[in-house]
């Protein structure tokens, strides 16, 4: 193949403005192209930039590290980059400590993890109740001294009598998670170590005081593709001292005649000590609609007992949870926005389950159990509200809380009654309570003390309803500054994401702060793909529905610049991971409406992610290059085929943990060499790389304050500003 160097425009160019110095261009920036072509049902497609998926080439990595050395430099040097991080630290600091990741225990015991301001992790703790002393039981940061790259807590479970604790530990933001013991009473690690954890759908479920059930990668052979990473996982019984040769494999593809199973999905195993069934949980991939059969607790070790089926992927079920003898199910078959149903485990039939809450204007996502009572999470206009119900009576009523926040239960046990509520705006925290229905009363938990930046009064937020390509109504939401002068020189950043049904909830972020108090807009675009109106809306954004998803983007995008929130010289478009495909399509669709864009860890190579470790299990999601209707689909969602020659594109960062597993680093790297390649105008497109990191999860504070900085800093660089 002849080696071709394709001329970057923008090179001699780059940096002119904003008092940033110049900085030499390495001699090996450019990408070399090497094409490689394709044959998709009769469509010939070249990939420039093929030997890129190869990361472990000295080739690659020394064009990677370049780019990122490179990146590095200039947004170090970028007038705003100091003070944005520095004010991110000061709000951040505005409240001493943060409090999350609770485990109640019945006799009054608390696990909880604890982040003080001045840490980048949170550590584990455990009290004998609220008011005693606290005990330091992990510290991440301790652990991480003299290592090449961080340790991160990726999850942790407490036996039913609190003596043990099984935890998870990762480096470097690769999610590879080994699963570690603590002996509550000596504080040292039992020794049963596991590694090649699942860790996506599931964390450790223990059976009782001897032991706990998991879920394991299957062992590959040097030299075995990278698909088959996460194929054939198997729920396990691990007991505490064996060996894990010893270990049972108690629910997964191939052990039981009564189970269907493909080599693609995600098994896993959920109990507790007073349920007296488990449920069996196949994940189709990253399909929202889910599995469930059910075995009685005392023949989970005996093979020859059948599993019972719940429901299948035609009954569309997305979540579960149980109460005493019956099982209550969300579904969506014959109800867009999820009904719930009920059936009894001794013998469940979904085709005769009783309807708890029938379809309706809310949407139903969850439900939390506790000792006598299911609580029920539903958005309503784009709030999520509380409905307390009782299984015994069946009378169910929402519970009293502010309109403008939404509301979540952040703990809860099967073992007390009260639960534990925190309420959000998108301009302020609201209050963390504790309710209890035996008092019907609220009562406001102390657990932080209050923060500097909680309130800070002075912002307004705005749900908007845009009209989208095709008339149908997107939800916009904005945060601003009151009193804003809308006269499009506002520095506006909207983000998107829509895909897997996931929702942009309301939340309340300090982290938004620095970019607020300098006049910017922050926009959230509803777009389909996600969840916010059911699986009708997720639906409507998916596989060869998915240019809703960037459509919907596009149509939020003009209407700011229309209603003169904003101006195309002041706007930008982010996205991340799945979001990666609406802001990377929305550039290449109408780059003329952007300034910049910021695209972290994105999907952007869809006729090639079947060829990486997540990709088989997306294909649920996105299709497959299999079939003329997938490959269509995935061309016309995959920005790297849309970027056209001699298009003056918007600067855009990338960014991108090289240890993730969730999405493959070369796909940012393809989409960087060929918008250098590309653009015709003089607009940069920079790849940050952060080499101790991967898909965000398990990255430190200072790592994630360092990438917001850079990022607001670039804009406003770009802003001119």
């Amino acid at each position: 193949m002849k080696n071709n160097l394709i001329s970057y425009p923008f090179l001699f160019v780059l940096i002119l403005s904003c008092n940033t110095p110049v900085h030499q261009i390495p001699e090996d920036f450019t990408a070399p192209v090497l094409p490689v072509t394709d044959t998709y049902h009769g469509v010939e497609i070249t990939d420039h930039y093929r030997y890129m998926e190869d990361l472990q080439s000295e080739k690659v990595q020394k064009w990677i590290r370049t780019q990122a050395g490179y990146t590095s430099e200039v947004l170090k040097n970028l007038e705003h980059k100091e003070n944005f991080f520095k004010r991110l630290e000061e709000v951040d600091k505005g409240k001493p400590y943060s409090i999350y990741g609770l485990q109640r225990m019945k006799n009054g015991e608390v696990f909880y993890i604890k982040r003080k301001s001045d840490e980048n992790q949170g550590k584990l703790y455990y009290r004998d109740s609220w008011s005693d002393e606290e005990r330091l039981l992990l510290d991440p940061e301790a652990m991480s001294k003299g290592k090449e790259q961080h340790y991160s807590l990726e999850f942790y479970n407490a036996s039913p009598e609190g003596n043990y604790v099984v935890y998870g530990l990762a480096q470097g933001g690769s999610e590879e998670t080994v699963i570690h013991v603590l002996d509550m009473k000596t504080g040292e690690e039992t020794g049963d170590v596991i590694d090649r954890i699942e860790t996506a759908y599931n964390i450790p479920q223990w059976w009782n005081e001897d032991g706990f059930f998991y879920c394991r990668r299957q062992l590959l052979e040097p030299g075995t593709p990278e698909t088959e990473i996460y194929k054939n996982t198997m729920a396990f019984y691990h007991r505490l001292g064996d060996q894990l040769e010893k270990d049972k494999a108690i629910f997964g593809r191939g052990l039981s005649s009564s189970v269907s199973m493909l080599d693609v999905d995600f098994p896993s195993l959920r109990l507790d000590d007073v349920f007296d069934y488990i449920i069996g949980k196949i994940k189709h991939g990253d399909s929202g609609e889910i599995t469930l059969y059910t075995k009685s607790r005392n023949q989970i070790f005996n093979d020859d007992v059948p599993w019972k089926l719940v429901c299948d992927v035609p009954d569309s079920v997305v979540a579960y949870t149980w109460f005493n003898e019956y099982i209550y199910l969300f579904s969506a078959r014959n109800a867009p926005r999820y009904k719930v149903v009920r059936t009894p485990l001794r013998n469940p039939d979904f085709n005769s389950a009783e309807v708890v809450f029938p379809p309706s204007d809310l949407v139903y996502r969850n439900a939390t159990r506790t000792s006598d009572r299911l609580y029920f999470s539903a958005l309503d206009g784009g709030y999520n509200r509380l409905i307390e119900y009782d299984p015994a009576g069946g009378t169910s009523k929402q519970l009293p809380l502010p309109d403008n926040e939404s509301s979540y239960i952040f703990s809860a046990s099967h073992y007390l009654q009260d639960i534990y509520i925190t309420s959000n705006a998108w301009t302020h925290a609201g209050k963390d309570q504790t309710y209890n229905h035996s008092t019907g009363t609220f009562q406001e938990l102390n657990l932080e003390p209050p923060g500097e930046f909680d309130d800070p009064g002075w912002l307004k937020s705005e749900r908007i309803l845009v009209k989208s390509h095709d008339g149908v109504e997107v939800p916009l939401s904005l945060i601003y500054r009151k009193g804003l002068k809308m006269d499009g020189k506002n520095p506006t950043l909207l983000s998107g994401y829509g895909s897997y049904g996931s929702v942009s909830g309301v939340g309340y972020y300090t982290s938004r702060l620095p970019w607020l108090e300098k006049g910017g807009i922050y926009a959230i675009a509803h777009i389909r793909g996600g969840g916010e109106f059911g699986k009708q809306w997720h639906l409507a954004g998916r596989m060869q529905n998915k240019p809703n998803t960037w459509k919907d983007f596009i149509a939020c995008a003009e209407y700011l610049i229309e209603k003169n929130y904003t101006s195309t010289g002041y706007l930008a478009g982010q996205g991340g991971s799945a979001g990666g495909i609406t802001i990377g399509r929305a550039i290449t669709e109408r780059p003329d409406l952007f300034q910049a864009a910021i695209i972290n860890v994105g999907d952007l190579d869809m006729l090639r992610i079947e060829t990486t470790t997540n990709g088989v299990p997306n294909i649920k999601e996105f299709g497959t290059v299999k079939d003329e209707a997938g490959f269509k689909g995935l061309l016309s969602m995959s920005s790297l085929h849309h970027v056209r020659d001699r298009v003056d594109y918007p600067a855009v960062l990338l960014t991108h943990g090289i240890n993730d597993p969730r999405v493959a680093p070369w796909t940012s790297a393809k989409m960087t060499a060929r918008l250098q390649a590309a653009t015709s105008g003089q607009r940069p497109i920079l790849f940050r790389v952060d080499f101790g990191a991967g898909h965000g999860i398990g990255s430190t504070k200072s790592q994630r304050f360092d990438q917001m900085a850079d990022q607001m800093a670039f804009l406003f660089w770009q802003f001119g500003l």
